[in-house]
C-alpha cells in the first residue's frame, strides 16, 4: 500500500467512528480510540515494512537489469571479439589462398617459361646458321687496315691526295651478322680530309629525285703564302704562277682526283687501287697471304687467302659531315650514279647504334639471329637486305633488349613477321635513322638530318597498285618459307 491508500483509509475511519463528545470522554470512548491507535500503528509498520521490501526489490531490479546490460554487454564484446577473430582467420584463409595462388601462378610463369625456352632451343637448332667467325674476320681486317693507314701516312705525308683517317668497320659484319653463310664482305669507311692547300665543301644535290640525299665534293684550293713565309715548302696554289708550281711542285688535287671542282668518285677509286697494290708488300699480312685485286667502279674491293681462309674486303672513301657520324660515301644507291654525286650514307651510325645494343644485350641474346633469319629467308624473294634490317632495328628500339632471348625467340619472330604486314598494309617505312629523335646518345646527327622528315621506303607502294600487289605476294612467300622453319611436325 502507498502513501495515498493510507490516508483515505484514516479519513474513512475518522468519518465513521468519531463522535462528538463532552469535553470529558467516557472510559468506553477513551478505549476505543487507544485501540484505533494502536491499529494504525500497526498499519503503519506494515505499510513501512512494505515500503522497504518495495525499495528492496526495486533495487533488486535495478541490480539484475545492470547486470542483464553488463551481460549483453560482455556478449556482444564477446561477439565483436568472434568476428573479428573469423574475420582474420578468414583473411589468413585468404592470404595463404593467394598465396598458393601465387606460387601456383609462379610456377605456372616457370612451366610456361619453360616451353618458351624449349620451343626457342629447337628453332634454334632447326635453324642453318652461318659458321664464319665474323668477330675473328672483322678483327683480322681491322688490323689489316690500321697497318694500311700507318703505310698510307708515310706515302702521302707530302703529296696533295686526300689524307686517309683510320678505317671505321661498317656494314652487317662488322655489326655482327650476315645474310650468307658463304661470300661474307667485310666492309670498311675510310674517312678523307683536304690536304694542304684545299679545303671540301659538301654542296647538297637539289636535282635528284630519290627520298634520300646526295652531295657534291666541292675541292677549293686556299692560300698557303703564310705557310711559306714559315719555312713550310710548299708554293701557294692561288698565288705563284702555274709555271713555277709546274716545274717545283706536285700537281693540286683539282689536276688529279677532280672533274672540273668536284672530287670524282671513279678516279678516287683507281686512285685507291694503286695505293692498296703498291703499298700491299711492305705489310706484315703479304708474307702468309695472297691479294687479289676485284673489279669495282666506286669502290675499292680485293679478297686476301692463305689456302685455308679467305677475306673479301671493301673500302669505301667518304667525307665526314662535320663533326657526326654521317658521311657522304662512294658506295653506290642507284645502278647509274654520276661520278661526282656522293650519296649521304648512314652505315657508321647503324654500326654504332648495333654495338650499343650489343653491350645492353644478355649473352644469349638471339637479335642478331633474327636479323640474319629474315635477311636469309627474303633471298630471291624481292624484299631488299635493307628493308628487313631497318625493321629490326626499329623493333630493337622499342622492346628492350632483354626480351630477344631464347624463350623469347619465337614471339620475336612474329613481331617481325607482323611488322613487315602493317607496314605493307600502311604503305609505310620510315627510315630509321634520318628524324629519329630516340637514338643512343653515342650517335650524333647533324641537325637536318635529326629533324628531317624520315623517307618512306615503300612510298613506291602508294603510286603503283601493282607493285603492291606484287610485295605483298611476295610477304606471302615469305610468310611460307617461315612456317616451313617453324613447324616442329615438318
Amino acid at each position: 500500500m502507498d502513501a495515498i491508500t493510507f490516508l483515505f483509509m484514516l479519513l474513512q475511519s475518522l468519518i465513521q467512528y468519531l463522535r462528538p463528545v463532552n469535553d470529558v470522554l467516557d472510559e468506553e470512548t477513551y478505549l476505543r480510540m487507544e485501540l484505533r491507535a494502536k491499529r494504525l500503528e500497526q498499519k503503519r509498520i506494515q505499510l513501512d515494512r512494505e515500503e522497504e521490501q518495495l525499495a528492496v526489490r526495486q533495487n533488486d531490479a535495478v541490480l539484475y537489469l545492470l547486470l542483464i546490460c553488463v551481460a549483453l554487454l560482455l556478449v556482444l564484446v564477446l561477439v565483436i571479439w568472434f568476428m573479428g577473430h573469423k574475420r582474420s582467420l578468414r583473411r589468413e584463409e585468404n592470404e595463404e589462398e593467394n598465396g598458393r595462388a601465387n606460387e601456383e601462378e609462379d610456377v605456372g610463369n616457370e612451366e610456361d617459361d619453360r616451353i618458351q625456352e624449349n620451343i626457342g632451343r629447337r628453332l634454334v637448332e632447326r635453324i642453318q646458321w652461318p659458321v664464319q667467325d665474323l668477330l675473328a674476320g672483322c678483327e683480322w681486317t681491322t688490323d689489316l687496315m690500321d697497318n694500311y693507314t700507318i703505310y698510307f701516312g708515310h706515302v702521302l705525308s707530302n703529296s696533295f691526295y686526300p689524307v686517309l683517317q683510320r678505317a671505321i668497320g661498317v656494314g652487317s659484319a662488322f655489326e655482327g651478322w650476315s645474310p650468307r653463310e658463304q661470300d661474307v664482305v667485310y666492309r670498311v669507311l675510310v674517312p678523307m680530309t683536304p690536304p694542304r692547300g684545299h679545303s671540301f665543301h659538301l654542296e647538297l644535290d637539289t636535282a635528284g629525285r630519290t627520298q634520300l640525299r646526295n652531295f657534291h665534293v666541292r675541292v677549293q684550293l686556299e692560300c698557303t703564302c703564310r705557310r711559306e713565309q714559315q719555312g713550310d715548302n710548299m708554293l701557294c696554289f692561288l698565288h705563284h704562277p702555274k709555271e713555277e708550281l709546274r716545274r717545283n711542285q706536285d700537281p693540286s688535287l683539282l689536276d688529279t682526283l677532280c672533274t672540273g671542282s668536284y672530287l670524282d668518285v671513279q678516279k678516287t677509286a683507281r686512285w685507291f687501287y694503286q695505293l692498296v697494290r703498291a703499298v700491299w708488300p711492305a705489310l706484315p699480312q703479304s708474307h702468309g697471304w695472297h691479294l687479289t685485286l676485284l673489279p669495282s667502279r666506286r669502290s675499292c674491293q680485293f679478297k686476301v687467302t692463305n689456302g685455308e681462309e679467305t677475306f673479301r674486303i671493301e673500302m669505301l672513301f667518304g667525307v665526314r659531315r662535320g663533326d657526326s657520324d654521317i658521311f657522304v660515301s662512294s658506295q653506290p644507291r642507284e645502278a647509274h650514279t654520276p661520278n661526282t654525286t656522293w650519296p649521304e650514307t648512314y652505315a657508321v651510325a647503324e654500326m654504332k647504334f648495333f654495338k650499343h645494343i650489343a653491350r645492353q644485350a644478355p649473352p644469349d641474346s638471339l637479335h642478331l639471329r633474327c636479323l640474319q633469319l629474315f635477311t636469309h629467308l627474303q633471298l630471291g624473294i624481292g624484299f631488299s637486305t635493307y628493308t628487313m634490317k631497318t625493321i629490326i632495328m626499329h623493333l630493337l628500339n622499342t622492346i628492350p633488349v632483354s626480351q630477344w632471348c631464347r624463350r623469347h625467340f619465337l614471339r620475336r619472330l612474329i613481331n617481325i613477321s607482323e611488322s613487315l604486314r602493317f607496314s605493307l598494309e600502311d604503305k609505310c617505312l620510315n627510315h630509321f635513322i634520318v628524324g629519329n629523335r630516340r637514338l643512343p646518345e653515342e650517335i650524333s646527327l647533324p641537325p637536318d638530318v635529326q629533324m628531317a622528315e624520315p623517307p618512306n621506303f615503300f612510298h613506291h607502294l602508294a603510286m603503283d597498285p601493282a607493285a603492291h600487289f606484287q610485295a605483298i605476294g611476295e610477304y606471302l612467300d615469305l610468310q611460307r618459307q617461315l612456317l616451313t622453319i617453324l613447324n616442329p611436325d615438318d
